[in-house]
């Protein structure tokens, strides 16, 4: 992974999303109603995003001043796919002419340091950043050197100069972009696929407290536009009339405090929901783990609130994980990178347990779940997190 390019992941995993302006709005809200001054004088650096074709830097422009912004610093990959086709900020873009033939497009540097109304309209718009950025007025529109990877030594050299990202990296480079923010030690906003939760150089960084989710997208349901229109996304959904792929699998990641992550899980005893959790079948009452000290909880909202031992929960539990009232010990994983693991299964236990389940040959991979035994049987449960109460109520 580490020698990809970024265009070669863009391109071969489609990873052209554009975010829509609401939700990085609505996302930045959630910060600052928990602390009104959470980016005043701070430099915000969208290491991923063009103006020609970005809301990030749409929104962070448009509110700078209301921020208290000290600096917006955005570089762009060349190629953009839809340069100048969503925003017009600029009319063409900024290139860089050949000896011969077309202008040929190169990635960009913008800084903002201010913005004011430039035509004297009495008003501040897109326009008037624009009016400032080709009259060179405080601020720096001119090409990179590279291509913009945000891996290459100019766009790091910028990262040190920055205090908060925030932009929508390449999925398919999201560990090595987090890796990045934590070697330099920087706070972050990004945009990134749910099951990267589960990744072995993610959830450590989850685990201690180092990174966690952000407030989300409205109804868990993310929106953005691609240059890559098609009807066969992996994990989205393309709409023709809005033109925009509908996912229901990312979310915000963060290291940044806000409100939602402080909000405590309101729960009932075991024994009432055993009674009352219409979702919580007979079969599935905390059945115990054959291979983890742990019980099975397969919602959020059947956690226990008398339990004292380890619960094994949905990795969607994270979305409401509130550090003050719960703690996170590890993952039921084959790796059992966290030591919690009684039991592990030997090949014939595994082949034992296909042919009992399935009726025919094959190999029962118990070591990679946490596993329950039901009416005789071996059963695999999906991805969990194992937590346990820091204060155990009645």
């Amino acid at each position: 992974m580490a020698n990809k390019s970024l265009g070669a992941a863009k391109n071969a995993k489609n990873d052209e999303f554009y975010t829509q302006f609401s939700d990085i709005q609505e996302e930045i809200e959630a910060y600052l109603e928990f602390d009104p001054d959470a980016f005043r004088g701070k430099v915000v650096y969208s290491n991923c995003d063009d103006p020609f074709e970005s809301n990030f830097f749409r929104y962070f422009a448009l509110n700078f001043n209301r921020l208290g912004l000290k600096q917006l610093i955005t570089t762009s990959y060349k190629p953009s796919p839809i340069a100048n086709s969503q925003l017009g900020l600029f009319g063409d873009d900024k290139t860089i002419k050949p000896e011969k033939g077309r202008p040929k497009v190169t990635a960009n540097k913008f800084i903002i340091n201010e913005v004011h109304d430039m035509d004297g309209d009495g008003a501040f718009n897109i326009s008037d950043i624009a009016e400032q950025l080709k009259a060179n007025k405080n601020n720096e529109w001119t090409p990179l050197k590279g291509d913009g990877d945000f891996r290459s030594d100019e766009c790091i050299e910028l990262l040190k100069q920055s205090d908060i990202v925030v932009t929508n990296p390449p999925f398919s480079l999201f560990v090595e972009f987090i890796q990045q923010l934590v070697e330099h030690n920087k706070k972050f906003i990004v945009i990134g696929n749910m099951n990267a939760i589960t990744y072995k150089d993610i959830f450590p960084l989850i685990k201690s407290d180092k990174l966690w989710l952000g407030n989300g997208f409205h109804a868990g349901n993310a929106y953005f536009s691609t240059p890559n229109a098609r009807e066969d996304f992996a994990s989205g959904v393309y709409d023709e009339k809005t033109g925009l792929v509908k996912f229901r699998n990312v979310h915000w990641f963060t290291n940044m405090d806000h409100g939602r992550r402080h909000r405590s899980l309101s729960l009932m005893t075991m024994e009432d929901n055993k009674k009352f959790n219409k979702k919580l079948t007979r079969k599935q009452a905390y059945d115990t783990y054959d291979n983890y000290d742990a019980i099975e909880v397969p919602f959020t909202d059947a956690i226990p609130s008398d339990y004292k031992g380890i619960m094994g929960v949905p990795i969607s539990f994270l979305d409401k994980y509130n550090p003050d009232q719960f703690e996170i010990l590890g993952m039921c994983e084959n790796e059992d990178l966290y030591n919690l693991k009684t039991k592990k299964y030997s090949n014939q236990e595994k082949k034992d347990a296909y042919f009992a389940k399935f009726g025919k040959s094959g190999q029962y991979d118990l070591n990679a779940s946490g596993v329950v035994l039901r009416d005789g049987l071996y059963e695999k449960v999906y991805q969990r997190v194992l937590i346990k109460h820091r204060k155990v109520t009645k």
